[in-house]
């Protein structure tokens, strides 16, 4: 008795060694590129601001109260401003590439066999490109004097001679643009293994078609449609380069604020300190879809 419990701790031994090293590159990938950077931004928000903007003890709360908008001069709704604008162009722009996306997979799914890599490949391939370069391909077709601004200004929706970029406009436009690929992807996989007959079974009962897509179509994409919206909602968040470049300074989000601090080097625990709220916000929102999707039928099938 006593041979067979001696094999089989050594069984065991040798089990959780193989386990050990199996998952040591990976413990060591995460604990030197997430775990010590993430502790080491929340310690350096925590930290007092040095004259040069680098972080210095003693421990404080400054860079959130900073954050939240008081300074020297008393309170001011500038940061506000800019997480609120932060949060209506992640939602404006996250909606929008649902309405275009939602059609635009499905079409590529009713598409030939053989026409839908093609497909697929038109809708990836400008996202292979560089982001600057992409913004800067419509700060060329949204410049003044070109035929877009100059059918803006025949509507009225912009004075004469006076371009769509710099504008909110232009902002979200060019995130529209670089996140629709993410969230045709995830629908394109969901539409693949639509239930037909639920959809054929809702039509012989005389539903509209609105309602044939809630009762039919729309339950089965859920689980797409949450990860298109993760894909797309959380990078969108804390975009730098396209209200960088499209918006001109003058719609500034929450990912500028950041960067403004630590690239300029004025106070690099009020950057951190903006970083952990991106961090917060994201979190928050990952446990709002995941509640969401078990709510609406998403069930097990959400992976997020």
């Amino acid at each position: 008795m006593s041979q067979v419990s001696s094999s089989d701790t050594v069984r065991l031994w040798r089990e959780t060694r193989h386990l050990l090293w199996t998952t040591l590159p990976a413990s060591l990938w995460i604990i030197i590129f997430l775990i010590l950077p993430s502790l080491y931004l929340v310690s350096m928000a925590f930290m007092t601001n040095g004259a040069y903007g680098q972080p210095q003890l003693p421990l404080s709360l400054d860079a959130f109260r900073q954050l939240a908008g008081f300074g020297f001069l008393g309170w001011s709704p500038g940061n506000l401003y800019t997480l609120l604008r932060s949060l209506w162009q992640t939602v404006l722009s996250t909606a929008m590439v649902v309405v275009l996306a939602y059609p635009l997979a499905y079409y590529i799914t009713t598409c030939r066999e053989k026409l839908r890599p093609i497909m697929l490949l038109a809708v990836v391939v400008p996202s292979w490109t560089n982001q600057v370069i992409r913004a800067f391909g419509w700060m060329n077709l949204l410049a003044p004097d070109t035929w877009l601004s100059d059918v803006a200004a025949e509507l009225g929706f912009i004075p004469e001679h006076l371009g769509l970029f710099p504008s909110a406009f232009a902002v979200t436009l060019g995130l529209i643009y670089n996140f629709l690929p993410f969230m045709v992807l995830p629908l394109y996989a969901a539409f693949e293994k639509l239930d037909v007959s639920l959809v054929e079974a809702a039509r012989d009962l005389y539903a509209s078609p609105v309602r044939a897509f809630f009762a039919a179509v729309f339950p089965q994409t859920l689980p797409g449609l949450l990860a298109g919206i993760v894909l797309v909602a959380i990078p969108a968040f804390g975009m730098y380069v396209i209200p960088e470049l499209l918006g001109g300074g003058r719609s500034m989000m929450i990912g500028n604020l950041v960067a403004a601090q630590f690239a300029e080097g004025s106070n690099w625990p009020l950057g951190a300190a903006g970083s952990i709220l991106m961090l917060i916000a994201t979190l928050v929102g990952i446990v709002l879809l995941r509640r969401l999707g078990r709510r609406f039928g998403g069930g097990e099938e959400v992976v997020i």
